[in-house]
């Protein structure tokens, strides 16, 4: 970071089709609340289109990273399940391979780099795959309600225990009521990566790396309700 200024906080986002004024064109896009949030705790957000043709290489994530301070991955469609050695499930949807491809090759260079991450839903799920971590595709399946994501859409309340002495607990206390908008979920933990909140059916709702600085994964929305705890965090991991 130079000094005197704000940490420069890169923010992945999604390419759609999307419809502003008279225009109907693809576009890169991101809920505003995650550039509020970054900005709410004296970040300077970055955002971050996927990769895509022959500049989504690993060097071009490499060349991202140098000039970042920290890294937030953001939620979105489902990971291709090829990506972690399955098949799709019926419920599986949005996937994006070529998104998968680039915020994966993005994340393993921050990892390298050792900069401090902030991993959000699907950016948790993402993190758990690059580092050789399998997903439950349809968590109705498993627990057996739809208390995570009543609809597709819609957040809903869920409390999650945290563990003590995490990085989370820092931030967070031991316990919390997050928003919760997600169908998907940790199935096989990743070596390497620790669980460090739960919910109440022992769902998989935080993990951690501890052999970084600053790697935090949570598979809640800490940005649809203006929670700026572990953005707060991110940033104070930032050297």
């Amino acid at each position: 970071m130079v000094q005197g200024t704000s940490p420069l906080v890169g923010v992945t986002t999604y390419r759609q089709e999307a419809v502003w004024g008279p225009w109907r064109r693809p576009a890169a896009l991101l809920p505003v609340s995650y550039v509020d949030c970054v900005a709410a705790v004296g970040g300077r957000p970055l955002l971050l289109p996927p990769s895509e043709g022959p500049g989504a290489t690993d060097s071009s994530a490499v060349d991202v990273v140098a000039v970042l301070d920290a890294l937030v991955l953001v939620g979105g469609g489902d990971i291709d399940p090829a990506c972690y050695g399955a098949q799709p499930h019926p419920a599986t949807s949005g996937v994006n391979r070529q998104r998968d491809d680039s915020e994966l090759a993005l994340l393993a260079a921050a990892l390298d780099a050792r900069l401090p991450v902030l991993a959000i839903c699907r950016g948790l799920q993402l993190l758990n795959v690059l580092l050789g971590g399998t997903l439950l595709q349809h968590v109705p399946d498993v627990v057996g309600h739809r208390g995570h994501q009543p609809e597709a859409g819609r957040f809903a309340p869920i409390d999650v225990t945290i563990e003590a002495a995490s990085l989370l607990s820092k931030a967070m206390g031991e316990s919390a009521t997050v928003q919760c908008s997600h169908h998907q979920a940790i199935d096989r933990l990743a070596d390497g990566l620790v669980v460090t909140a739960r919910s109440p059916d022992g769902l998989i709702e935080a993990v951690e790396l501890p052999t970084a600085p600053f790697v935090v994964g949570v598979q809640w929305h800490p940005e649809q309700d203006g929670d700026l705890r572990v953005f707060d965090a991110l940033l104070g991991a930032v050297v």
